[in-house]
């Protein structure tokens, strides 16, 4: 899954994209602990125009047919099988897919940690940064959505990010990990005659492989969703955690 991730600054994307058009009320600086239901940046080509357009929206898809007045709960995250068929992403997933940008992602695996006072191993979770292993930036494919109150008539934009199987060196740490696609793939993600549900999952099938990606353990400061600096991606020392009964870290777009 992908339930936290690093934003870039509206700078760094535009310095990485060719930009048209801008939907965004206000400038955006780069953001270390991006929770689900935030408000993100994210990258789509409009209908009226050939352009690539810098939007944002919230973090948790709420479809367009949506009619109860909150949106729905769990919907930051699609599953790349489900996507082409579940009432919830099916229109996006054939009409209206996004990329959403990032400088990485955090996952969580389960650990056992030594009570140093009663010697009992208890479960834990210890957090990982999974980054590219050549630096810069990357891009979740995604689904968008554009949704009005029924009461209020209020218009919200908002996004999903497309999950699948864990596989490699990432499953030895979390059975679900965000699609990243590569960069020869974001035009015809974004290609609004594509249509086809078919292509478009054959597309994500394509997505980085685990070896281009690194990653390494960070400190709980990611679980306080208060907390927002580049500490949170720093690495944990290499000396072995003598209180984890888990497994060692593992190893970088």
């Amino acid at each position: 899954m992908c339930g936290r991730f690093v934003s870039p600054e509206e700078r760094a994307l535009e310095r990485a994209f060719e930009l048209g058009r801008r939907d965004i009320p206000n400038p955006f600086g780069r953001r270390f602990n991006v929770f689900p239901t935030d408000t993100i940046p994210f990258l789509r080509m409009p209908a009226n125009s050939d352009r690539l357009e810098l939007a944002t929206g919230r973090w948790g898809m709420v479809p367009y047919w949506w009619k109860e007045g909150k949106p729905p709960k769990t919907s930051f995250n699609a599953r790349l099988e489900e996507a082409a068929d579940k009432p919830m992403w099916r229109d996006a997933f054939a009409r209206s897919r996004c990329l959403i940008p990032a400088e990485g992602w955090y996952e969580w695996q389960a650990v056992g940690r030594v009570d140093p006072s009663t010697g009992e191993i208890q479960k834990a979770k210890q957090p990982y940064f999974f980054r590219p292993k050549n630096g810069g930036i990357l891009c979740f494919a995604g689904v968008a959505a554009y949704w009005k109150d029924p009461k209020t008539g209020e218009a919200l934009r908002s996004c999903a990010i497309l999950t699948s199987a864990a596989t490699g060196a990432l499953a030895a740490i979390h059975d679900r990990a965000p699609v990243v696609l590569p960069e020869s793939a974001y035009a015809q993600w974004l290609d609004r005659k594509l249509v086809d549900p078919a292509k478009a999952k054959a597309l994500a099938e394509g997505a980085l492989p685990p070896s281009a990606f690194t990653q390494w353990k960070v400190r709980l400061l990611v679980n306080d969703s208060k907390a927002d600096g580049p500490e949170l991606i720093e690495e944990l020392g290499a000396e072995p955690d003598p209180t984890s009964a888990g497994p060692s870290p593992s190893r970088r777009r």
